[in-house]
């Protein structure tokens, strides 16, 4: 200590003002490219529809058929849990909940598929089909519009490839016209751009956001975009890097999510069809190759689907309803909080895997995550990081619904701000 009873040092301030000189671009690169978690709600599937089926109040008749289903094979909890296997502490709230979402909000976010869902068609015929879904999507924004209707909607266009490549340029064209013609870009609106390969690819598609925001008057960056990941290209380059780090930072801040393609990465890897599945070995390194490269950039994550359908006599559905139950839930335990749903039958099986994963956990979650905020005591020594990803565990049951914010503050005491801050956003 000197004299006046401060601390001795010797680093003279020139030192230190030297070395946060040179640190300063890398200060900026690391606030540019690592923002963090946006802190807005995630949806927990993405459902595809092809263009030419896309019908008003599309969410409500998904949501009935699943009701039905569920009426058909599992009328109560009691016979929902034995065939998933929960918990019977947790077949009442489970059953209960997701019957709720089903009436509520079936489809949180719903994809008009121009690409494989589709299919090449006649140009007229694409048009028309483009011009109808930027009606729809636009009348199902509208206040007061009618019937459970998705948080957000959008198109998936044909890809930037060659052979493709003009006509998924009209069709984005013609439904974001129709989208500003009938009154502007909704907050909802998600597009994805598939079969990506190289990062001048997703720079071409900020190139076309560009345009169209400066051509309409619209503010610069208002246009984002989901990457689909679903070739091998996309995951390691030619080069040895890994191509999907690239893409994001060739997207100059519009990419959204990346949404992992089951069946064409699995079929590029030379995987045959018995073997293509979201779990799969070669569908694991994929997915972690994606979830570092996304770490701590604010671009989320999404997996695939499957194509087992629950259709079919009370076993098939059964057996459906099981695989897709545990894909779901072995997604989220690997921080995979999305994936896409192709049938009103897999509707059950989604809320009920993300309802139970966050209800089984919620309890435990809540008290150390108290006692870590120094409300409670706890039993387990907790560090910054993890506290986040408590609080975010915690929030994303709420915005899901699995978990009440009046219950997560009681079992916290915490506040929804406090939590937030805690988690990051």
């Amino acid at each position: 200590m000197t004299q006046d009873g401060t601390a001795a040092t010797t680093f003279a301030d020139s030192v230190r003002e030297s070395i946060g000189a040179s640190l300063a671009g890398v200060d900026a690169d690391l606030e540019r490219r690592y923002p963090g978690d946006p802190g807005t709600r995630q949806p927990v599937h993405t459902v595809y529809v092809p263009a030419d089926a896309l019908s008003p109040g599309i969410a409500g008749d998904w949501g009935a058929q699943a009701l039905a289903l569920l009426d058909e094979h599992a009328p109560d909890a009691a016979s929902f849990a034995a065939v998933l296997g929960l918990p019977e502490e947790l077949a009442g709230p489970v059953h209960q909940r997701v019957r709720a979402k089903l009436a509520r909000e079936p489809v949180e976010d719903l994809r008009v598929d121009f690409e494989d869902g589709y299919g090449p068609r006649p140009d007229a015929e694409e048009d028309a089909a483009a011009a109808r879904a930027a009606r729809l999507v636009a009348a199902a924004f509208e206040p007061g519009a009618e019937g459970p209707v998705p948080t957000w909607m959008g198109i998936r266009m044909k890809c930037l490839e060659a052979a493709v490549r003009d006509r998924g340029i009209r069709t984005l064209d013609i439904f974001l016209t129709g989208l500003m013609e009938a009154g502007g870009l909704p907050e909802g609106l998600v597009l994805t751009l598939p079969k990506v390969t190289y990062p001048e690819q997703v720079r071409a598609m900020v190139r076309l956001c560009e345009e169209f925001e400066e051509a309409r008057g619209l503010p610069a960056g208002r246009i984002g975009f989901e990457i689909q990941i679903e070739t091998t290209q996309a995951v390691l380059g030619a080069d040895g890097r890994a191509t999907v780090a690239r893409m994001i930072d060739a997207a100059d801040g519009r990419a959204t999510s990346l949404h992992y393609g089951t069946f064409d990465y699995s079929a590029a890897c030379g995987v045959s069809a018995a073997h293509q599945s979201m779990d799969h070995p070669a569908a694991d390194h994929a997915k972690a190759v994606m979830q570092v490269a996304a770490a701590g950039t604010g671009v989320r994550l999404s997996d695939g689907s499957t194509n087992v359908l629950p259709v079919g006599p009370p076993a098939r559905v059964h057996e459906a309803w099981r695989l897709h139950y545990g894909l779901v839930r072995r997604s989220l335990a690997r921080a995979y909080y999305q994936g896409w749903d192709m049938h009103p039958g897999q509707l059950p099986t989604r809320y009920a895997a993300v309802y139970a994963f966050y209800r089984e956990g919620f309890e435990r979650a809540a008290a150390r995550l108290s006692g870590y905020a120094g409300r409670k005591g706890g039993d387990v020594l907790d560090e910054p990081a993890t506290a986040r990803a408590l609080s975010g565990y915690l929030l994303r049951g709420v915005d899901c619904g699995a978990v009440d914010l009046a219950e997560a503050v009681r079992h916290t005491g915490l506040t929804r701000f406090e939590l937030s801050r805690l988690a990051g956003r």
